[in-house]
């Protein structure tokens, strides 16, 4: 009997893309499908009003493997809502973006300013662990009203918000608008394995993924125009990906159980799940890992 097809999300990033038009995931013999849901939804598919990533894991997604930032993957893998595959995670470039003609130009000045994140999401912690250097948690005003990635990049593009958290081709189309990054909120990201695919499915494409991650460290001006594979069409005439950098970096390094305490510890800290309910899943539990 047929193995079912491996499904594979794009997450915002360029080596999904690569890896499947240069033939990678054949290369590897990975039987998979291929589906894209931002630009083929007009966005509509990640514009979730008030809700956040990890209310996706809550509500079931359907890819064999997804990406979210670490913070939301370690609970909602805590949580029962996946298992957090353990051999990899990857860096998102990301920063605090304000109008080139704002009065904002210092984190200092950002304080009591509403700032456009998206809700338990990888701007929601890391614009906190950003600011924070800076001012008391009261003086911090976070707004989750105003939708997950390209929703708020659309709303500060527009001039309907005063700033918002943005990474990937958000982060670069912004920057070549010529908005201010006020500061820098890189921050990490995790897998999500959902269901139970074939643990040699999941090699393969993580093969894949690292053939693609050494062409884009090799020759990123090469892979950047893949940025508009995932853009609301309304933007594809005045993005120059030209300008653009290569984004998220995947780092085939474990992310190890240390890590994974202190993440829960920063989040038990600054009460951002309500009732500080974490999940109650061990390390071990809740994590996958395909190491020899």
């Amino acid at each position: 009997m047929a193995r079912d097809r491996f499904i594979i999300e794009p997450h915002f990033r360029l080596q999904e893309w690569i890896a499947r038009d240069k033939g990678y995931y054949e290369d590897e013999g990975l039987e998979y499908e291929f589906r894209e849901l931002i630009q083929s939804t007009d966005g509509k598919h990640h514009d979730k009003g008030s809700k956040g990533a990890y209310q996706s894991f809550e509500e079931g997604r359907k890819a064999d493997v997804s990406c979210a930032c670490h913070w939301t993957v370690n609970v909602a893998a805590a949580s029962g809502h996946g298992r957090l595959y353990a051999d990899v995670y990857s860096i998102a470039p990301s920063g605090i973006f304000v109008a080139a003609d704002s009065r904002i130009r210092t984190p200092e000045d950002l304080a009591g300013v509403p700032i456009s994140v998206g809700f338990q999401s990888g701007s929601h912690y890391a614009t906190i662990q950003a600011l924070e250097q800076y001012m008391p948690a009261d003086r911090i005003n976070l707004s989750y009203a105003d939708g997950m990635l390209f929703k708020r990049m659309e709303l500060l593009l527009d001039g309907k918000v005063p700033a918002a958290a943005l990474f990937s081709g958000p982060y670069y189309l912004a920057e070549q608008l010529g908005f201010r990054k006020i500061m820098d909120n890189t921050f990490m990201i995790a897998t999500m394995i959902h269901g139970d695919p074939d643990p040699e499915d999941l090699k393969r494409f993580f093969r894949a993924l690292k053939r693609a991650q050494r062409d884009l460290d090799l020759r990123p001006e090469l892979y950047t125009h893949y940025y508009k594979n995932e853009f609301p069409v309304r933007w594809h005439s005045v993005m120059d990906t030209r300008r653009w950098g290569p984004g998220e970096r995947i780092v085939f390094e474990p992310y190890t159980q240390e890590t994974f305490d202190a993440s829960r510890e920063w989040i038990a800290e600054h009460h951002i799940f309500e009732g500080d309910n974490l999940g109650a899943r061990s390390y071990r539990e809740a994590t996958v890992s395909l190491a020899q």
